[in-house]
Order: C-alpha cells, then structure tokens, then sequence
C-alpha cells in the first residue's frame, strides 16, 4: 500500500506532461489527418515504446549519467534538433503534394514506417528522460521493488498511448479530414514551422 499514492501521483503527472502540446501532439494529428487512424495509432504505438525506453534508461540511470556526463546529452539534443527540422523540411517540401481521399488509410498506411516515426519522434525528445528521472527520484524510492518499476512502466506506456489514441480517433474523423485536404499546403507548413521552431530549440539551448 505504500507504493499506491506514489503510483497514482506518478500516473497523474505524466498524463498532464503527456496532454502537453508538443511534436507528438503535431505528428500523431497530422498523421491521423493525412493517412487515417490505423496510421495514427501506429505511430502511437511507437511513441509508447519511445517512452517505455526513456523511463526504463531513466530507471537504469541515464539521467544521472546525462547529469555528469553533459556532452552525451548535448549530443542526443542536436540530434533530436536535427531530426525534427527534417521532419519540418519534409512537411514543407510535400506540402502541395495531392493526397487522394478515397485512398487515405488504406494504401497510404504502412505500419512499420508510421511505428519507426513515432518511435523516433519519441526518441527526439531527450529532456523526457529528464522529467522521468526528476519525478522517479521524487516520488519512488532508490530500489523500488521489481513490480513497481513494471507498473511504472505500464503507466507511461498506458498513459502515452491512450491520450495519442484519442488523438488518433479525434483527427481521422470525416470532418477534420476534409478541413485538412481542403487546406493541405497551410495546415503541413504551420506543422512543420512548429516542428522547426521545437527542432531549433533543441539545438539553440544545445549552447
């Protein structure tokens, strides 16, 4: 029972991280508006992954080896930067690109390639493992018992996919997808503007 109070704040606290605008927000709502939902929840899949592998690094203490070892994280930074700007250049080259609506996700999806991009968008977002590290130290004890770290786990993963998975519904809904295929061009270069604005931040505070 002493676990369960830590637990719950723990649950909490990261879904409101999670419910947090962010590039997962941007990538899983474009994603679901340009190649329907089974794409979208695919790459939500591979977000909840991302997150399994940053809490369980957080676990095994990368964020203190991040903490003493300062060019190791500045090096995953400017490479998190540089993969979002390419996403962000991507989205602005194949703006205009024409999708075919009665083809949306059905040909257009790819369960590997919409897993590999969530997972590495997750991936791109090295200061994860800094939140997990700080609320793990805060809220858990320094060897928590094996079914704790599961659970912890099982939360991260549960709570990332199950917002993502709304998300994922939520934008593949007739509606949201006309609107997007009415204003492709518009909608893809303000996405990627903000991926680029996120990608140039990453590397700006590299400095």
């Amino acid at each position: 029972m002493e676990f369960i109070l830590p637990l719950a704040t723990l649950a909490v606290a990261q879904l409101m991280a999670v419910i947090s605008p962010g590039q997962s927000f941007l990538v899983v709502s474009r994603t679901a508006l340009s190649s329907g939902r089974k794409a979208a929840l695919s790459v939500t899949f591979g977000m909840g992954i991302g997150s399994i592998f940053w809490a369980g690094g957080a676990m095994a203490g990368l964020a203190v080896l991040f903490q003493h070892a300062g060019w190791i994280y500045l090096v995953l930074k400017i490479a998190a930067g540089l993969y979002l700007l390419f996403l962000a250049v991507t989205l602005w080259r194949h703006a205009r690109d024409t999708v075919d609506a009665s083809q949306t996700g059905a040909h257009q999806f790819n369960f590997g390639a919409a897993f590999r991009l969530g997972f590495l968008t997750q991936i791109a977002n090295p200061k994860v493992i800094i939140f997990f590290g700080s609320i793990f130290v805060a809220l858990l004890p320094a060897q928590p018992p094996l079914w704790v770290m599961v659970v912890t786990l099982l939360i991260v993963f549960t709570n990332e996919t199950s917002w993502y998975a709304i998300v994922s519904c939520l934008f593949s809904a007739k509606r949201p997808r006309g609107a997007y295929l009415r204003a492709k061009p518009w909608i893809d270069r303000t996405m990627g503007g903000l991926l680029a604005i996120i990608g140039g931040k990453l590397i700006f505070d590299s400095r």
